[in-house]
């Protein structure tokens, strides 16, 4: 019998319809269990091979992406103004009402409280058993996820613009104001510089003190969450645009895609980047800009691709969780993807 051919990188591996639109993006746990959050108020679990594992019923919609501690349990926000903590076999271990939807992905400390903000307008703290360690008052609803940067301090943003610093303990460290509505979440570098964008077509870099770095107008006005490669590039989807920026804020290249991009990229460890668009297309972008494959998979693509330990890659297109070939596994940059990493636990990587 022959060998069998070699799969190029973005190759369908398979699908597994879902049953109900999506727009959260999924995270994997170590033992390859990939989880997806749904608009009918289901979390489903999916084994590596696209079987379905479990699932979970809750009240109302789900845009928050799953977070999973480090014991495996899962964290993840509802419309239904609650955060959830599921077992990994699905049992439910608590729940955390809030006043309003929580469509944050919850971030985790290192010492595993679970932090996240809701469109009632507080940032809440919980202990890994689901008690109130603290909240604190904002200014404006909060939908963006939350990140955590080397010294535990959290970085967030409000709809009415204002970008906090708070310290592990709720203490307000500083706050910066911008023009617009900050609907992504930030990323971090090593050396705990803060970057994000605003509804207003900005794209912002604080220091660790609150003070501007720079700033660039962008013109974009999707959601999509920077990252960041080892050389402190940033990339960031700019409505039908890849757009890459140096450490300095200069713009180094643009990238089109089909349709708009909703969510963040993400880099692999060959530099390639990965990023989605509404027309259903998975681009796979070189560091310099070009183009190096695309996968059209039907539906909208409404989130951030996310890479295995292998470097399979898994994204959801409106109504099918996809696993494609891999490219190269997720980069050992401080933030390559959407909340940092696969696991979505919104810390800076060390």
């Amino acid at each position: 019998m022959g060998a069998q051919p070699l799969l190029r990188p973005g190759t369908n591996l398979w699908q597994a319809a879902l049953g109900a639109g999506n727009q959260c993006s999924p995270a994997i746990a170590p033992d390859g269990t990939i989880y997806v959050g749904l608009f009918d108020g289901r979390l489903v679990a999916f084994r590596p091979d696209g079987t379905r594992k479990w699932q979970f019923a809750t009240g109302m919609e789900i845009q928050s992406s799953p977070t999973v501690g480090p014991d495996g349990t899962l964290y993840f926000g509802c419309r239904d103004r609650r955060v959830y903590a599921l077992s990994p076999e699905g049992a439910l271990k608590w729940s955390f009402r809030t006043g309003q939807w929580v469509d944050a992905s919850p971030a985790l400390l290192a010492d595993g409280t679970i932090c996240f903000g809701s469109w009632d307008q507080h940032f809440y703290a919980l202990s890994p058993t689901g008690q109130l360690r603290w909240r604190v008052k904002v200014a404006g609803e909060i939908s963006g996820s939350a990140a955590v940067g080397p010294d535990q301090t959290l970085y967030f943003g409000t709809h009415l613009g204002r970008l906090y610093a708070l310290s592990p303990d709720g203490t307000e460290r500083w706050s910066y104001q911008t023009e617009g509505a900050i609907l992504s979440s930030p990323a971090l570098d090593s050396e705990g510089r803060i970057y994000f964008t605003t509804a207003r077509g900005q794209l912002v870099a604080l220091d660790p003190d609150g003070r501007l770095r720079w700033e660039t107008r962008t013109g974009g006005i999707t959601a999509s969450s920077p990252v960041l490669d080892l050389d402190g590039n940033v990339y960031v989807g700019v409505n039908q645009h890849l757009c890459a920026y140096d450490p300095n804020g200069r713009l180094l290249w643009r990238y089109a895609t089909g349709d708009d991009i909703e969510a963040a990229p993400t880099v692999c460890a060959n530099g390639t980047l990965l990023v989605g668009s509404r027309d259903g297309s998975l681009h796979a972008v070189t560091p310099e800009g070009h183009y190096k494959w695309h996968n059209w998979l039907q539906g909208f693509i409404l989130s951030t691709p996310a890479l295995a330990r292998d470097g399979t890659i898994y994204i959801l297109t409106y109504y099918a969780l996809h696993a494609l070939r891999a490219e190269a596994p997720l980069a050992p940059s401080p933030w390559p993807t959407f909340q940092a990493d696969s696991l979505r636990t919104g810390r800076v990587r060390n």
